[in-house]
């Protein structure tokens, strides 16, 4: 005979040999899309955004979330030949508001302008030389 007992939250259940020997009859209850607790990906099963997926690393609660959620649903939304090429005014909005706070949204270093200069005179000086060695 099974014995259970609660400790908390749980439920723990010992069982005997023989109540593993008969076939359990336990039914499957079908997930429920609108269950919070439901592990889902980005999109819901209605179509909708799962803006609680771990996969949007927070972006959309952030102190630009809002920009965000608009450029993104823009985006999903979209049904232009060019996906979201409707959106780009969402995206610039959102551009600018993480602009104001680097420490939290980091932009990719862009490289500066000596560099630049740099790189060109030494692939320019390379393809000189190239080109005197083969005369």
């Amino acid at each position: 005979m099974a014995y259970c007992r609660q400790e908390g939250k749980d439920r723990i259940i010992f069982v005997t040999k023989e109540d593993h020997e008969t076939p359990s009859n336990a039914e499957l209850v079908a997930d429920d899309p609108n269950d919070p607790y439901q592990e889902h990906g980005l999109i819901l099963p209605n179509g909708d955004i799962n803006w609680n997926c771990p996969c949007l690393g927070g972006m959309a609660s952030g102190p630009c979330g809002e920009q965000f959620k608009a450029a993104f649903s823009c985006f999903h939304y979209s049904t232009e030949d060019v996906k979201g090429s409707d959106c780009v005014d969402q995206f610039r909005a959102m551009q600018e508001c993480m602009q104001k706070y680097p420490d939290l949204y980091p932009q990719e270093e862009e490289e500066k302008p000596a560099d630049r200069l740099e790189e060109t005179a030494v692939s320019e000086a390379a393809t000189t030389k190239e080109e005197e060695g083969s005369s």
